[in-house]
């Protein structure tokens, strides 16, 4: 029933995709081809109305749309008002293949530089600008008129904006508003189910039943991801909708109901955490009215979610509910007795966390972080990172347009298009993105070409069987073989044949776009092997190594009692980190691998999935010491003198734990063994040799032998600080009385944390001993020497 559901969802929005890109193009099509003259002699280029219909209206809203028109416009400001000069001092009949490839490429090259400030869609339409203005003023010449040849690509692009926004307003405005809206209902009630398949799993006395329940909600959970990201893409169009909802007075949707929604899935990981391992909750802990107590616990938690959801303003649990609250977490007066009691208060102190996260107001759930201001310039952007793409885009858009001018001249602005309007900001799999923009282009040539056969006599036919294909397209855009690269290609390869008229023979035209086509792509493969030699599988090497130096930074401040501001910005980078590993990993796993050895990805996807894993266990640590501070503003000195115990323990874990992450990522930064041994001769350093016991690292696998020590020596401390507490409480203290259940509940879920750090330090360790196996054959791998020769010779 679930994947009924999600295909008629996709089925309904790519359908209104199709029909609203088809329409669009019907009013271009119509107005440029039954249109009155003055529409012909200033829109002389129709075919790049229909890509910036194609760059505009794919899967838009009104916002979109909006958004959209200004970018068009601000793109025609950067483009035009260049050319016009250009064209006036050179003059259109000196131009050559080789001066008009230069001044494309000079103009894209002022285009792309601010990589930062310019949006993705006003950069595609002004370099397809540039393409249009110098490529057919090089082909006509004198013929060329250099103020009016500019305005008319100007003209040509306002009508495919136009036809944009009425289409979007038939029969009725596509808002991102109530794409928001309606993707924060689903995700409430994707929470509100999860919570519910996670409590029956953590209460089910079958295995199989629990087993099931984890099932359901891993497939829920897959679905939340997408939905975050639909909330992700049209959060900033709602900005472009203000307009109308202050003009009509509609509505409008919380903006910090999707963060909030959001910031609910650690506290559901942490619950998937528990109840997906394979170790039973011991049958005492269930046992009485604690299941009943659990239910209850539930039934306030759903409250809670169904309040944030329903209400833009915070909500505030009754007064009633929360003493029922307290009531059911009486019997929480213990610190655990053995580690298997420590899933069950990980998992209450999950539903607290989660509990806490929807009655927080907006602004706590952000870190207010003090930067000081900078300066932004257009000078700043002159650095190696924004430069580099500016520069490969340019010399891919010059060469392009030389060779494809060079193979037919009355075509070769065809060779530059591919390249202007696929244009991408950041890195991508080269040889996988290319052959999907060639794959789409070509079924879309060979499309509109049988169409054109089949409907030669009857043009207006000949728009309605764009319908079918802008449907295909959609599905091809949201498919991980094709993604958008070859959606959009496959779009504007059937637009462009079947939209126009007296452009010769169907099938020639085809073929030349075809083989125009083919030069530009391989001109940008070309230019990508040149600037940027690396393999996908290096940067993803590299970006392990970032990953492993972000979570030492993030252990660090652990044991440094930083401010939750820093530990939360650490957290906050080591996310990103890990968000580029996982992007690398999937490029490195698309790239051929040619003469180089194979990506391990099976690896590199278990070191992802591990750290990601130790980066949710180091956030709720985060949160449960956090709890505990709040605690501590109530505790007597010889409560403090206790818990110092207790930060000492946590202290060691996370020193452990850094040094072991640091020494993963000098393993992992290594270019062979062969290397290390070779710089180890030259340097004639003898102090890493294990046998005299001379060893830099002698912490470097505390955290990986011992980590049932350290979760013992914890768990007896934690008796201490509980002990300590119920004195306090005894001695009648008003302002030291803390809340025991508060405390017990933080502590053991430190305790789980400690557990479960220690057995994902130990998989690291196999997944690093096995990559770098895997990239020396030939040698034994011995991690802890390694580390030993590598601290040696930086000694």
């Amino acid at each position: 029933m679930l994947m009924t559901e999600r295909g008629r969802a996709m089925w309904r929005t790519c359908l209104a995709s199709a029909f609203r890109t088809a329409l669009a193009c019907t009013i271009v099509g119509s107005a440029t081809l039954y249109g009155p003259e003055w529409i012909n002699r200033h829109v002389a280029f129709p075919a790049f109305s229909y890509v910036a219909v194609i760059l505009i209206i794919t899967d838009a809203t009104l916002g979109d749309t909006l958004r959209g028109c200004w970018l068009a416009l601000y793109a025609t400001c950067q483009s035009v008002g260049p050319a016009i000069v250009t064209l006036k001092l050179i003059g259109p009949a000196r131009l050559t293949a080789e001066t008009t490839a230069l001044a494309a490429a000079l103009a894209a090259f002022v285009v792309v530089l601010p990589n930062s400030s310019t949006h993705l869609v006003a950069k595609r339409i002004a370099l397809g600008q540039i393409v249009l203005i110098y490529v057919i003023g090089y082909i006509k010449g004198a013929e060329t008129d250099p103020v009016m040849h500019p305005l008319q690509v100007a003209a040509s692009t306002a009508l495919g904006v136009v036809a944009c926004v009425l289409a979007l307003l038939v029969p009725l405005p596509r808002l991102a508003t109530c794409e928001v809206k309606q993707s924060c209902k689903e995700l409430g009630q994707n929470v509100t189910t999860r919570v519910k398949l996670y409590m029956k799993a953590f209460c089910s006395d079958d295995a199989m039943s629990a087993t099931a329940s984890v099932s359901q909600a891993r497939v829920l959970a897959r679905s939340s991801s997408k939905l975050y990201q639909t909330l992700k893409r049209y959060q900033p169009s709602m900005t472009w909708e203000r307009l109308p909802f202050k003009i009509w007075r509609w509505q409008n949707v919380n903006d910090n109901k999707g963060e909030k929604l959001q910031s609910m899935e650690i506290a559901l990981r942490g619950m998937e955490m528990v109840v997906a391992s394979k170790s039973p909750i011991p049958s005492s802990l269930l046992a009485g009215e604690v299941k009943e107590d659990l239910k209850n616990i539930q039934e306030r938690v759903i409250l809670s979610i169904k309040r944030v959801n329903n209400s833009p303003q915070p909500s505030v649990t009754p007064e009633s509910d929360q003493k029922k609250s307290d009531e059911c977490l009486q019997t929480l007066q213990e610190i655990p007795g053995t580690p298997q009691d420590l899933p069950f208060y990980f998992f209450l102190f999950c539903i607290r966390l989660l509990e806490t996260i929807t009655m927080a107001k907006p602004e706590e759930n952000k870190v207010k972080v003090l930067e000081k201001s900078k300066t932004k310039s257009w000078i700043s952007d002159w650095d190696s990172k924004k430069v580099m793409p500016a520069l490969k885009l340019s010399l891919s858009l010059g060469l392009a347009i030389l060779l494809g001018s060079m193979f037919s001249k009355p075509n070769g602005y065809w060779a530059g298009l591919p390249v202007a309007v696929s244009f991408a900001a950041g890195r991508e799999a080269t040889f996988k993105v290319t052959n999907v923009k060639a794959q789409g282009t070509v079924i879309g040539t060979v499309y509109g070409v049988m169409g054109c056969f089949v409907f030669q006599k009857f043009l207006t036919i000949r728009f309605l069987s764009l319908l079918p294909w802008f449907l295909f397209s959609s599905f091809l855009s949201k498919s991980r073989m094709y993604g958008q690269a070859g959606g959009i290609s496959a779009a504007i390869g059937a637009v462009l044949i079947l939209g126009r008229k007296n452009f010769g023979p169907p099938s020639e035209f085809a073929i030349e776009r075809i083989i125009e086509t083919f030069i530009g792509l391989s001109c940008s493969i070309l230019v990508e092997l040149v600037f940027q030699p690396t393999r996908a599988a290096n940067i993803a090497k590299l970006e392990l190594s970032r990953s492993f130096h972000a979570l030492y930074e993030c252990a660090s401040l652990f044991g440094a009692k930083a401010s939750k501001a820093e530990i939360m910005e650490s957290q906050k980078k080591l996310r990103s980190h890990l968000n580029e590993l996982k992007k690398f990993t999937a490029e490195a796993h698309a790239e051929p691998s040619f003469w180089f050895s194979p990506f391990n990805f099976s690896c590199y996807e278990k070191l992802f999935k591990s750290l990601s894993k130790m980066a949710d266990l180091l956030q709720f640590s985060g949160y449960a010491i956090g709890f505990l501070g709040e605690q501590g503003k109530t505790k007597s000195p010889q409560c403090k003198e206790i818990l110092s115990n207790v930060d000492k323990d946590l202290k060691s874990l996370t020193e452990s734990i850094g040094l072991l992450a640091k020494s993963f990522e000098e393993i992992t930064l290594l270019k062979s063994l062969d290397a290390l041994e070779k710089a180890l001769a030259k340097s004639d350093n003898t102090s890493w040799d294990i046998e005299l016991g001379k060893t830099p690292n002698p912490s470097f696998s505390t955290a990986v032998s011992e980590p049932e020590k350290i979760l013992e020596t914890y768990l007896q401390h934690c008796r201490s600080v509980a002990d300590g507490i119920f004195r306090v409480e005894e001695g009648g203290e008003e302002e030291a009385k803390v809340d025991k259940s508060e405390v017990v509940l933080s502590l053991s879920a430190l305790g789980f944390c400690v557990e479960r750090i220690g057995k994902e330090t130990r998989e690291i360790e196999e997944m690093v001993k096995e990559v770098v196996q895997s990239e020396n054959p030939s040698s034994h791998v011995n991690l802890h020497e390694i580390s030993c020769k590598i601290r040696s010779l930086y000694k």
